[in-house]
């Protein structure tokens, strides 16, 4: 049973890959964040930037603070210039049992999506097959493969598997994967292609020539040729590297190769352990060994062999034509091997050369660090990389090739105007997904879609024009277009060699182009991780009246997130916090509305709206059985009641608003009966419900609109389809036998403008209605929908809605011992941003749960055609109870529907008013998410376009208040939660809550360069000449103010030391008056390197309050260092502990207890002896309990006592536990213990001493 939920889904992305994977011509994104894998496809919008350089840090805090709907496009374009761009549309995403290691994309037989399948490798040798299943709309798992049985694990003395990262490479021809897992075992499982065991198994049109006369076929050969594997893999065996090659004693990487007949794989490995201590005897210990596979023997030929690498080299990577071998990447180098094994390589630093004996190209002066880079092709024909470094700095990788052969690589840094910063900190992994686009994950900043193009002058390859526009043209179907039959790229290719040269690279001189290639960011990924820390505060809310007045609200989770120039906050919380911009007093309002109409006369409006803008807002209330409807003309003052019309305000309660004929007339409608009014509130006609056969007057209890068409469902379980005429006059649409039977509960109308739903009627209409489909819900829980205006016969009938089934087909079969759910409300309306909007289908219970349903079509076996299916989305909100105003006397006719808002700061959203104010948002990039709004009730909602309240929202609270307000700018609400990113451009190591100053303390750190000092004892020191230094962090304290998020003070660390924890604590401050103060108090490392012990210091601050500097009164607040202490190892953990506001410290190998006295000094009373390296240290608060976690040897339950001082050990976990987090959790009378270790389990343990 899993009784615990994650903050946010995974964020940070570790692996990606691109594919046609929903079909064979579509192309998809398929991304991996640890245990979740999302798919996209990719849109292409026409987009506005806004700046001349926005790669600065500022620029990018702005871009990420901006919503999702409105984020401006990163770039180094002019500001209102209109460029192509590449937006992410999310498919689907599934949590998977395990932490993704690899993904890699095959060619399988008869995929039923016509696609390419997925190979997923996960931790402990698990391997899955996956595919698009169409007809459910997602992934399907073929098979699953696990290596794990002891017999192909090594000896005892061999590394255990989990300390062995586990990876995967397919062969390009996807004949075969290569799993390499433990120390050096490879699982090989082969795939079956077209022509396996045939005749023509050996034949490639692209290697053996032109086409070869099919011989006559015998009956063995036709039944073969029909006969369809029962699984599209074959057997998997297990090998072990030495049965390959003796000498892949210590493997490194390896890859499958392009350009071979056979399977043939690349290893970079070494006979002896590389070692940087014994740098001067083991100097070039890497091997470049280049073997090929007999799947049908089982056996291996090694090719060629390259030995006395660089021993830093840690990446194969191979390369696709033009370019063609393979590129090893090290820390220091970047060195090329084509199929002959021919080399050339460039040093990238001062240390490149140096460091082996390796012939290397000198460009020393880059300075680059290559340690965690990635490098990516740009362009599947193209015969330039992009390499992307860890601090985010990318650079191109150029080739000078004569014919087929490379004679020389040559690196240059894209300046920083151009896009050289485009990344805030390194990337994880790099797909290509489209022309001039690729996608670039990670780890430690947010996940882009980086884009670039390049003057016509500065092209390889001369184009016509035709071609460059249609470069410009990034489409979906670009990835197509580009890719590369894998069969071309063949060793033994027929093809001329002239005819190949034609299309590469000069053979002339690399130039240094600095101004060739221009990046920019098209869309991106939020990423908040690593967290390294997290603290709990209060949020603050604005005030209408005083926006620089805030009153706190509930809490809020403030995380560090991002690494480098991408560090910073991520703020959590779990309501929205509306920007309120006016408030009316207008009691009793049950109901609202707003109006956007035609041309409207002064006089009723007295500053005119520009087009487009909202008009009226009418409100339907209740007060001592009295109902009211009023009309309010918007203003720039505020509402002005509208008077001396044909708007009768004792009509009645008003069931709903909208408009019809493009605007042009008002509908009011009422319990009994319709009112049509002009843009001027004209009366222009009255609709009875009145039954002129039976002469019944049902009543209406709700209504939907879509022009020209409105639906009225009414209390006999009823609907009337009404439209209105070119004069605006509403007509009853004729009814069929299937309407006339009665029988329904709720409605909803929507135009399919884009088609989405593909229903066609079987009766021929002739209408330019547009697609208007009308949803109904039946008594009995079925759907049945009806293309109108034609109301003969359904086109979707699906029985079994109410059972809420998770795929919802026209032949789902309702089974008696299945309960239904009570649905009430129906509305099929467009949810998503500015990027992408879809249709939905959105239900409610009787007991306020959402319910939504994504159309879509699932192919008809056989046939082009498709069928309409419903796929139900995941929901983890639970509702509140139901609380309702009774102003009718039908239930249903009191309860407030839910509002669809087609353009709320950008999103199209669905609001369920009510006690528990919802709002169901969202994204391009998420799925459905509901959030709640912070007001205890809200009575109605509706949009709101005014020139001072542009796209947003009025609504009515339970206290009589009518409030204007927007969402707020600098929100995400893709996690479920609205979350807020501020960027530092720095790391930020630790942080807490400081209450009584309404701030946050933060530890943030730097890299700076480290230069030996000056000593007299070491006079070498002053002869090193270095240029490429090493780095070292620099830490500082900063103290936020959280009603700005402006830091307000500093306090810098020395040089090597960094904040490790951060506490608020309550601590005793004079052991005379025993006063009690919350203080500050900062656990610090000094790290020197690793010939030096760690040293750390405690500090203990105090945020006293100051004169403000002019004009900014946040800095009313700074910070005082009242006392500190050095100590040996590192301060890795603090707590309050006892009962006296004694201070427990985890320091080195000791967990000591310490007092403050009043001369600024931290008295040791009490330690405890640990082991290895403390991770955690808490105390159980007025208890002398506590808790010590370590990274290795568990976790320790420890008891202090006040009199006498000391620690005493109560019980300590039995297994070896790698500690990174743990807690009290307290439940009666029992005491649990919560640990998390780095395994991503979860251990409760017991302390029961009996």
């Amino acid at each position: 049973m899993q009784s615990f939920t994650e903050l946010t889904p995974p964020t940070a992305v570790t692996h990606s890959l691109s594919l046609p994977f929903l079909s064979a011509s579509a192309n998809n994104l398929l991304v991996a964040k640890t245990s979740l894998l999302q798919i996209f496809s990719l849109k292409s919008v026409l987009a506005e930037t806004n700046t001349t350089s926005e790669h600065s840090i500022e620029a990018r805090r702005a871009s990420i603070n901006a919503p999702a709907s409105s984020k401006p496009i990163i770039g180094a374009l002019r500001h209102g210039d209109r460029a192509p761009t590449t937006k992410l549309v999310l498919i689907a995403q599934y949590e998977l049992s395990g932490v993704v290691t690899s993904l890699a994309r095959v060619k399988i037989q008869n995929s039923r999506s016509g696609g390419e399948a997925l190979l997923v490798s996960l931790r402990n040798a698990k391997v899955s097959l996956v595919e698009w299943d169409p007809d459910r709309y997602s992934i399907s798992t073929i098979s699953i493969h696990l290596y794990e049985r002891e017999d192909t694990q090594g000896g005892p003395w061999e590394p255990d598997p989990d300390d062995n990262v586990s990876y995967l490479s397919v062969d390009p021809r996807s004949r075969c994967a290569a799993l390499k897992f433990g120390a050096r075992r490879l699982a090989i499982l082969p795939f079956h292609q077209p022509g396996d065991d045939m005749v023509m198994d050996d034949y490639d049109s692209d290697i053996d020539g032109g086409k070869q006369e099919t011989p006559k076929s015998t009956e063995k050969h036709e039944e073969e040729a029909k006969t369809v594997a029962k699984t599209p893999y074959g057997a998997s065996f297990v090998l072990s590297m030495l049965a390959l090659d003796p000498s892949l004693l210590h493997p490194v990487h390896l890859a499958f190769l392009y350009e071979y007949r056979d399977p043939t794989f690349g290893v970079l490995s070494s006979q002896v352990a590389s070692s940087i201590s014994l740098f001067h005897e083991r100097r070039d210990t890497l091997s470049y060994t280049v073997i090929t596979l007999d799947l049908e023997q089982r056996a291996s030929t090694a090719l060629l062999s390259v030995n006395n690498l660089p021993y830093d080299l840690f990446v194969v990577m191979p390369l696709r034509l033009p370019i063609g071998g393979t590129l090893l990447i090290g820390g220091n180098e970047i060195i090329h091997v084509d199929q002959a094994g021919k080399t050339n390589g460039a040093a990238v630093n001062e240390f490149g050369r140096s460091s082996t004996s390796f012939a290397l190209a000198d460009q020393s002066d880059l300075g680059f660090r290559l340690e965690g880079c990635v490098v990516e092709q740009l362009g599947h024909d193209s015969s330039e990389l992009l390499l992307m470094m860890n601090n985010g700095e990318l650079a191109i990788v150029g080739f000078r090739i004569d014919g087929r052969s490379v004679s020389g690589l040559s690196i240059r840094r894209v300046p920083e105007p151009n896009g050289g910063l485009a990344l805030l900190a390194g990337p994880s992994c790099a797909s290509l997904i489209g022309r001039g686009r690729m996608f670039v994950g990670s780890e430690d900043a947010d996940s882009v879609v980086l884009g670039w193009s390049r003057k016509l002058d500065k092209l390889k390859r001369q184009r016509s024009i035709t071609e460059m526009e249609a470069d410009e043209d990034i489409g979906i179907s670009d990835m197509e277009d580009e890719i590369d039959d894998d069969d071309d790229d063949d060793l033994y290719s027929g093809a001329k060699p002239e005819e190949k040269a034609a299309e590469l690279v000069p053979t002339s001189e690399i130039p240094d182009q600095t101004d060739d290639y221009r990046f920019r960011v098209h869309d991106s990924l939020d990423n908040f991780g690593p967290m390294r820390s997290v603290a709990l505060g209060r949020a603050l809310q604005h005030l209408p009246a005083d926006p620089q007045i805030k009153r706190a609200m509930g809490l809020e989770v403030l995380a560090t997130s991002g690494r480098s120039r991408a560090g910073g906050l991520s703020t959590f919380r779990r309501q929205i916090e509306p920007r309120v911009l006016e408030q009316h007093l207008l009691p009793n309002v049950t109901r609202l509305w707003t109006v956007a109409v035609g041309k409207v006369s002064d006089r009723l409006v007295n500053d005119r709206q520009s087009e487009g803008l909202d008009n009226y807002i009418i409100t339907s209330s209740q007060s001592e059985g009295e109902q009211r409807s009023t009309a309010y003309s918007l203003a720039k003052h505020g509402m002005e009641e509208v008077e001396d019309t044909d708007f009768d305000p004792d009509a009645g309660v008003t069931i709903d608003i909208g408009t019809l004929n493009n605007g042009s007339r008002i509908v009011q409608v009422l319990p009994s009966e319709l009112r049509t009014f002009d843009a001027d509130f004209g009366l222009a006609q009255i609709f009875p419900m009145t039954d002129e056969t039976t002469g019944a007057e049902p009543r209406i209890l709700s209504a939907s609109f879509s022009d020209p068409f409105m639906l009225l469902v009414r209390d006999d379980e009823s609907v009337l389809v009404l439209r209105a005429d070119e004069s605006g006059d509403l007509d009853e649409v004729e009814q069929g036998d299937s309407l006339g039977r009665k029988g329904f509960r709720a409605g909803s109308l929507y135009e399919d403008a884009n088609d989405v739903f593909r229903l066609e009627s079987d009766v021929e209409i002739e209408d330019d209605a547009g697609n208007v489909l009308m949803f109904l819900l039946t008594v009995a829980g079925g759907l049945q929908i009806f293309r109108l205006p034609s109301l003969e016969q359904h086109v979707y009938k699906a029985d079994g809605l109410a059972l809420l089934p998770p795929f919802l087909t026209p032949d789902f079969s309702v089974r008696r011992a299945q309960v239904k759910e009570d649905l009430i409300e129906l509305l099929v309306t467009d949810l998503g941003d500015a990027s992408h909007k879809a249709p939905y289908l959105v239900l409610r219970s009787a007991t306020n749960d959402m319910i939504i349903y994504q159309p879509y079509q699932s192919p008809v076996i056989g046939s082009r055609e498709t069928t309409l299916n419903f796929l139900k989305m995941p929901n983890p909100s639970f509702a509140k109870s139901s609380h309702t105003t009774s102003y009718g006397e039908d239930q249903e006719s009191s309860r407030e529907p839910m509002r669809a808002i087609d353009d709320l700061c950008g999103y199209s959203t669905v609001f369920l008013p009510g006690d528990f104010p919802t709002f169901i948002i969202k994204t391009a990039l998420s799925p459905p998410q509901l959030i709640s709004m912070c007001e205890t009730y809200v009575q109605s909602l509706s949009r709101l376009n005014t020139s001072s309240c542009q796209r947003g929202f009025v609504y009515a609270n339970q206290k009589g208040d009518i409030i204007y307000a927007q969402l707020p700018a600098d929100c995400h609400y893709h996690t479920g939660w609205v979350t807020r990113k501020t960027i530092f451009g720095e790391n930020v190591d630790a942080i807490d809550h400081h209450e009584p100053s309404r701030s946050y303390v933060i530890g943030v750190s730097r890299k700076v360069d480290f230069r030996l000092p000056d000593d007299e004892t070491h006079p070498e020191w002053s002869l090193e000449a270095t240029s490429f230094l090493p780095q070292v962090e620099q830490g500082t304290i900063k103290l936020l103010d959280q009603r700005t998020w402006s830091i307000i003070d500093e306090f810098p660390l020395t040089t090597a030391e960094v904040v490790m924890c951060i506490k608020t604590l309550s601590l005793e401050i004079s052991e005379h008056t025993h006063e009690r103060q919350t203080l500050v108090t900062v656990g610090t490392a000094i790290l020197r390197g690793e010939d030096l012990p760690a040293q750390g210091r405690i500090l203990v601050f105090n945020v006293i309050d100051v004169v403000p500097e002019p004009d900014r009164p946040e800095t009313a607040h700074k910070l005082k260092l009242i006392a500190q202490t050095e100590v040996k190892g590192a301060v890795t953990a603090l707590s309050e502990i006892g009962t006296q506001g004694f201070l427990l410290a985890a320091q080195g190998q000791k967990c000591m207890v310490r007092g403050l006295k009043e001369d600024g000094t931290l008295l040791p009373v009490a330690f405890m002896d640990m082991q290895c390296y403390t991770t955690v240290a808490k105390g159980l608060k007025g208890t002398g309990m506590c808790l010590m976690g370590d990274a290795v040897k568990g976790v320790w339950f420890a008891g202090y006592y006040e009199d006498p001082y000391q620690l005493r050990l109560f019980g300590k976990s039995t297994s070896h536990l790698e500690v990174l987090a743990a807690d009290f959790l307290p439940y009666g009378n029992q005491l649990y213990l919560v640990i998390a270790d780095a395994n991503s389990n979860i251990h409760i343990l017991q302390f029961d001493p009996e």
